[in-house]
């Protein structure tokens, strides 16, 4: 059964508006996958999250350590 003429402009408009609300939820591709990150870009360097765990680790209170 064929669509009708409108459901396609419809569709669009709802994934357009989906789109607007919601964003880009995943990227096409994730840092590991492009090589970022790393110091210098460098798969295995040291990364802002990385430094970011060692930052929160050196700052846990005595009492937690």
């Amino acid at each position: 059964m064929a669509k009708p003429a409108g459901s396609d402009r419809d569709e669009a408009l709802r994934r357009r508006h989906r789109d607007a609300v919601f964003g880009d939820v995943l990227p096409d591709s994730t840092r590991d996958e492009r090589g970022e990150g790393g110091a210098g870009g460098e798969p295995g360097g040291d990364s802002d999250v990385a430094a970011r765990e060692r930052d929160l680790l050196r700052d846990v209170p005595p009492h937690h350590g």
